[in-house]
């Protein structure tokens, strides 16, 4: 089956299980994942793979006086991502699931430009989950209140999702197992 054209968004706030999601997807399905280029700095200690472009901030202004993003933001850590257009054309047509990690404002921003993106929204069961996920990574007190404060404004916005899934501790197949049916579903139409 060619998957060409097939594009879904994958999104959810730090410590409810989207990158894990999307990596258990590759067990299933042929997945190209959209890379998102930032002015973050590189991680060292990232456990899955760190799936971006990495340039200055100077760089990425120019891109977008350049028109060269099909969207962009600046984010709570004061750092731009964004996608490229010609990104965007590179998984559109590489013959498989193009899957796309985003947070709710470039949601927001895709949706007004391709209505037919289908949306996956992965939350856990409460917020008190993604706070116990973030401490066990070992993250910094500070990173975690700013990601709390992050993932309740996200919540707010829950209703711009096609979908929503909630990854249970410890039965991250199911998850992945409903994310997958979503995908099919769709690929099948």
């Amino acid at each position: 089956m060619k998957y060409k054209n097939k594009l879904f968004i994958i999104s959810g706030p730090s410590g409810a299980g989207e990158d894990s999601v999307i990596e258990g997807l590759k067990k299933y399905l042929p997945i190209e994942r959209v890379v998102t280029t930032t002015t973050r700095k590189k991680r060292s200690d990232i456990f899955v793979e760190d799936p971006y472009y990495f340039i200055s901030k100077e760089e990425f202004e120019k891109g977008i006086e350049d028109s060269r993003f099909f969207e962009y933001a600046q984010e709570y850590n004061s750092q731009f991502y964004g996608v490229t257009k010609k990104e965007i054309e590179r998984v559109l047509n590489c013959d498989k699931i193009g899957i796309w990690k985003i947070e709710y404002k470039g949601v927001i921003t895709v949706k007004k430009i391709m209505p037919e993106i289908k949306s996956i929204f992965i939350m856990t069961p409460t917020l008190e989950d993604i706070e116990k996920r973030l401490l066990k990574r070992g993250e910094n007190i500070e990173y975690i209140k700013e990601r709390m404060t992050y993932t309740k404004e996200w919540l707010k916005y829950e209703n711009i999702y096609d979908y929503k899934v909630i990854n249970y501790q410890n039965k991250l197949d199911n998850t992945i197992k409903k994310v997958k049916e979503i995908i099919l579903k769709h690929c099948n139409n």
